[in-house]
């Protein structure tokens, strides 16, 4: 019986131990009078803000890429799977984002023909997305032709820089 209540007696000890440490840390910290239960939402608030400035810069940093076409074309090029990977894995992951693909082109050419390029390039960006698993429900395809010249110079180091499909994100 001796050994039942030294033995209890060891383990209330140690209970007591363990709450008091518990506390001491709290009031390390200088959280004074807090329960336990408050410090995590504080920790919960700023990985939240972080957690979206990450998104924030992700999204900005898929902007940033465009695709590049050659003249009267609107081929995919093999050189930019990789940025079409990389927009289709977003999306994938972020099911509340749509993503407005603008066709773009240089100036020469009608409007009328600039504007069905633009739609041309844009369809076949969407068309590589889908292979991918994007669903078509995340993406909106829109022509600007000439309208959106990214370059205005008249010469082919524009120009190169104007037949492109760029990727605009509405996360929501």
């Amino acid at each position: 019986m001796k050994k039942i209540a030294v033995i209890l007696a060891s383990l209330l000890v140690a209970a007591c131990a363990s709450t008091h440490k518990a506390d001491t840390t709290a009031a390390q910290a200088g959280e004074k009078n807090v329960p336990a239960a408050a410090a995590p939402a504080t920790t919960s608030a700023t990985e939240t803000e972080v957690s979206a400035s990450k998104l924030k810069a992700e999204i900005e940093a898929l902007q940033q890429q465009s695709i590049y076409f050659d003249f009267d074309k609107y081929a995919v090029k093999p050189e930019f799977r990789a940025s079409i990977q990389k927009q289709a894995e977003f999306l994938k992951s972020h099911g509340n984002d749509v993503v407005t693909l603008q066709g773009n082109c240089d100036e020469r050419g009608s409007a009328e023909y600039n504007l069905a390029l633009g739609s041309e390039r844009a369809q076949a960006v969407e068309k590589d997305l889908e292979v991918l698993g994007v669903p078509a429900s995340q993406m909106k395809v829109v022509s600007f032709g000439e309208e959106k010249p990214r370059l205005t110079c008249h010469a082919e180091k524009c120009w190169k820089e104007n037949r492109r499909v760029d990727f605009i994100h509405d996360l929501k």
